[in-house]
């Protein structure tokens, strides 16, 4: 199985238009997905800045707002995928990237055995 991360920049959104080709697009790659039996899970983030770090120290929980790490981009989405190799999970990758427009990270599970 791969993780295909969906790295979104902070900031404004699409505009309506672009929004809807990119949601029409990722749609298809989803629906192809599915039909291939690749499919396993999915979903879109709300912002970095809604996220809440919790960490504990000493034995005491400390919890603090806005994302883990200072940065310009921020998993904004995800799908988790079958595929029998790499390369394959590449190709998908490669359409969420081409849909999306913006970076897209592959990365395999480790062995669960």
């Amino acid at each position: 199985m791969y993780l295909i991360g969906i790295y979104h920049p902070d900031g404004g959104t699409l505009p309506p238009e672009r929004m809807a080709t990119v949601m029409r697009d990722v749609v298809a790659i989803q629906r192809e997905l599915k039909a291939t039996d690749s499919w396993v899970f999915g979903g879109g983030l709300f912002p970095s800045s809604t996220a809440t770090v919790v960490r504990v120290k000493d034995g005491e929980t400390l919890m603090t707002d806005g994302p883990f790490i200072e940065g310009k981009e921020h998993v904004g989405g995800f799908s988790i995928i079958r595929a029998p190799d790499l390369d394959v999970a590449l190709e998908w990758g490669k359409r969420y990237a081409q849909a999306l427009g913006v970076p897209i990270e592959v990365r395999p599970f480790r062995d669960e055995h």
